[in-house]
């Protein structure tokens, strides 16, 4: 009987501590996907679609604010097309063929890491609204005649609205994004988009 109650007690307090760790824990994992394009212009075209994982890690948390590290490993998938070929000039080495290369629709592959600074204001219990702004390292597997091949930067800044229902967060997160390799390569122009993305996680 004493043994049996050793046990129930153990078992009671093993929950309790994992309610502790759960309640504590600063961890949240997740996914998202978004879609955008460039903005409106008259020298290319740009869409694009991609997938993002999430690991999210609470820094600090005081009365009116939180304050996340958020890293997103991301895959890319674009759309591109030169549509002002006066873009490459004529002193450009073979800029006629470069010029027919360019203006063909390319589809652009970019493998990205992300690592974010996240700003966020509550409003209740399930609601808040956040500032993220986030760089990271990129590689892209298409040449054009905005961005070489290889090695180049993301930079996004967006604004985001949570909701929370227990432990399940769900994100709608508009944002501003513009790639380019920093003058790595001999094509730097970059592009810029608006995307919106849309996520779920999972606090830990």
């Amino acid at each position: 009987m004493i043994q049996k109650q050793i046990f129930f007690i153990a078992v009671l307090l093993a929950v309790f501590q994992l309610q502790a760790q759960e309640k504590n824990s600063n961890y949240g994992i997740g996914l998202s996907y978004g879609f955008g394009s460039e903005f409106s212009n008259t020298d290319y075209t740009f869409e694009n679609h991609f997938y993002k994982a999430q690991l999210y890690y609470k820094i600090k948390e005081t009365k009116n604010f939180e304050y996340e590290v958020l890293v997103q490993p991301e895959i890319n998938f674009g759309k591109h097309q030169l549509l002002n070929f006066y873009f490459v000039k004529p002193e450009t080495p073979n800029y006629q063929q470069k010029r027919d290369e360019y203006t063909r629709l390319k589809d652009v592959r970019e493998y990205v890491l992300n690592c974010g600074f996240l700003v966020r204001k509550p409003v209740g219990k399930v609601c808040s609204f956040y500032v993220l702004g986030s760089i990271g390292p990129m590689i892209t597997d298409t040449e054009t005649e905005r961005m070489s091949k290889g090695f180049a930067f993301a930079d996004v800044l967006a604004l985001g609205f949570t909701v929370v229902f227990n432990k399940i967060q769900f994100d709608i997160r508009p944002s501003l994004r513009h790639v380019s390799n920093a003058g790595l390569g001999s094509s730097n122009a970059g592009y810029n988009t608006k995307n919106i993305e849309f996520g779920i996680s999972y606090q830990l």
